[in-house]
């Protein structure tokens, strides 16, 4: 079982700042087979959500056994993270990702590694949206963290989705 810590501790935690975006209303976080997360708001006006997951790295266990102690580094696992949650998002369907360049996540989110895709979600990811953008944010010895914004069609969010891309940034 989970140990519940609340989200602005975690957000404290993390070594993460966060803006909550104009419009958008805070909702409790429903469960969700692929990625538990912490936070959950929901636009007032438009069909936009966002969902936010930490996880700071002191409190990450890797349940792993190898006679040779080569247990995998935790500030080198999220790049595997990042596809693993694009496949079970995406269902495996089409889902195009990029990666940052190293000065690009630092300068943006003072992040050591960040990836970003976009997909259509599978109904048990969400029954609500059709499209969903997981941006995810790594700082090393800190904390891992994605934001997940759920929307059907881009063009009718495009600010909304802007302003919760420029609002996550590590101390």
């Amino acid at each position: 079982m989970r140990h519940h810590t609340p989200f602005e501790q975690l957000l404290e935690d993390a070594g993460l700042m966060l803006e909550k975006p104009d419009g958008f209303a805070v909702q409790t976080p429903d469960v969700n087979d692929v990625l538990s997360y912490e936070h959950a708001m929901e636009h007032r006006e438009r069909k936009l959500a966002v969902r936010y997951a930490l996880r700071p790295i002191n409190m990450v266990e890797i349940g792993y056994e190898d006679p040779h102690n080569a247990a995998p580094e935790p500030n080198h696992l999220f790049p595997m993270l990042f596809q693993s949650l694009i496949s079970g998002f995406s269902g495996g369907g089409s889902s195009p990702s990029s990666e940052y360049s190293t000065a690009d996540a630092r300068t943006r989110f003072n992040a050591d590694w960040t990836g970003v895709a976009v997909m259509d979600v599978t109904r048990d990811s969400s029954d609500e949206y059709g499209r969903l953008l997981l941006l995810a944010l790594h700082k090393n010895k800190a904390s891992d963290a994605c934001v997940i914004v759920l929307f059907d069609e881009y063009a009718d969010v495009k600010p909304g989705i802007n302003t919760i891309l420029g609002s996550p940034k590590f101390k």
